[in-house]
């Protein structure tokens, strides 16, 4: 490797783990805002998409429709709105975490629907990530923190459906990044018709959150995203996001002072690790 390479390489790393800590603003600007969690996941959708829209047309990015972006935008559009409702619902540790399993459905969807073969190893993980699952019902839970969680397992499902339809797509940029483009506008026109009724005051410094969200916690970091992949290694790109889910309830816990039950926390460290070793393993 050339020292230019080199170079490349720790600046797209570099913009990994910016990306990563944008992510993580998430949960606290979520719980910051009043409003209905279809709201809120639609208007920063339209924001991001928009910002998505525009660093395609610079970039000279085809919009690719087919079904591999459209299912694949569907999984993400799903992910973005559950999640935000299960922030809501149940703490942002528990919703974050239980999201970052979608590693595990991509392997029971391939598995089930596309009759890909599990090694041992695999199975192995599954079982010890589904075993780390239950712990976050074991603390003493509300019926909506239950639905939270629930909601939280069913993002990283969709989530994993976006991974595994881009995947089927082929090394294409412009199937993943419309893939995402069309999550945006599948979120923004579900969410504003369904969010609009159910919220009944905007206070104006919600509206400066929910730009907050929409430009730097989805909005610029996908476009870094985009940038950092075509440098940065997959499995540097796979553990440098899992600052996501460690920073993500680190910041609800020091500005909303929200903490998760010590069972999610166990719950949540048996997760990252099984996740993290699994990326590591496959490549």
């Amino acid at each position: 490797m050339t020292g230019q390479d080199t170079r490349r390489k720790n600046r797209a790393m570099g913009l990994m783990v910016i990306t990563a800590v944008m992510w993580s603003l998430g949960g606290i600007f979520i719980k910051l805002i009043s409003w209905s969690p279809f709201l809120i996941a639609g208007i920063r959708s339209g924001i991001s998409g928009s910002i998505m829209a525009m660093y395609m047309a610079a970039t000279h990015t085809r919009f690719k429709f087919n079904r591999y972006s459209f299912l694949a935008g569907i999984g993400l559009g799903f992910s973005a709105t559950l999640f935000t409702i299960a922030n809501k619902l149940t703490t942002a540790a528990n919703a974050i975490v239980l999201q970052y399993t979608a590693p595990i459905f991509i392997l029971l969807i391939s598995a089930v629907f596309f009759k890909e073969k599990m090694q041992k190893q695999d199975v192995l993980v599954v079982c010890i990530t589904m075993g780390g699952m239950v712990l976050f019902f074991l603390d003493q839970l509300s019926p909506g923190n239950l639905l939270g969680n629930v909601l939280g397992i069913f993002a990283g499902v969709t989530l994993a459906q976006m991974f595994v339809m881009v995947g089927r797509g082929g090394d294409d940029d412009s199937t993943r990044m419309s893939g995402i483009l069309i999550a945006h506008a599948i979120t923004f026109l579900i969410g504003l018709p369904l969010g609009i009724p159910q919220t009944e005051e905007i206070a104006e410094i919600e509206i400066l959150y929910v730009i907050i969200l929409g430009v730097f916690q989805l909005g610029i970091p996908y476009v870094l995203y985009g940038i950092a992949s075509r440098d940065c290694p997959p499995l540097a790109c796979s553990l440098i996001g899992m600052l996501e889910p460690l920073l993500n309830p680190v910041w609800v816990a020091i500005f909303i002072g929200e903490v998760p039950g010590p069972f999610a926390l166990i719950g949540a460290v048996i997760i990252i690790v099984t996740v993290s070793w699994w990326c590591v393993r496959n490549r």
